[in-house]
């Protein structure tokens, strides 16, 4: 573990300072992390430094059937909503149906959340059954 001490005209750095560059397959540089320590101490020494290589957040399993699964229904919701939410013909009764159930208990509080339960529940029955 290094102390870090930054330049005069900052206070303090906190996060990622560095990140590998990728192009392709090839990657090269390494992440360079700064933590500022808040809590109350006697040390003067309240930044560090951190290193690690460039396969630090590289996956050592390949994904379930699960994540693989979530992540399709994930794609597919996500661009139901995008289309929906640009569909002339389904904004008005989308609007209404909305205001209607907003401040109802376990009601959906913005737009955007609530496209995503409905698209997402017909995802659902449609895959599910």
């Amino acid at each position: 573990m290094a102390i870090f001490k930054p330049a005069p005209a900052f206070e303090y750095i906190s996060g990622a300072m560095t990140k590998p560059v990728k192009k392709g397959n090839h990657s090269h540089g390494s992440y360079l992390v700064a933590t500022h320590r808040t809590a109350a101490t006697t040390s003067p020494d309240c930044q560090r430094v951190y290193l690690s290589g460039t396969d630090r957040y590289k996956r050592s399993t390949p994904p379930s059937l699960d994540e693989m699964t979530n992540r399709t229904r994930f794609s597919a919701v996500s661009i139901a909503v995008k289309t929906r939410m640009k569909d002339l013909s389904k904004i008005s009764a989308d609007q209404a149906a909305f205001f209607a159930q907003r401040d109802e208990l376990g009601g959906k509080k913005t737009m955007r959340s609530y496209l995503w339960k409905l698209e997402g529940d017909t995802y659902d029955t449609q895959h599910n059954g």
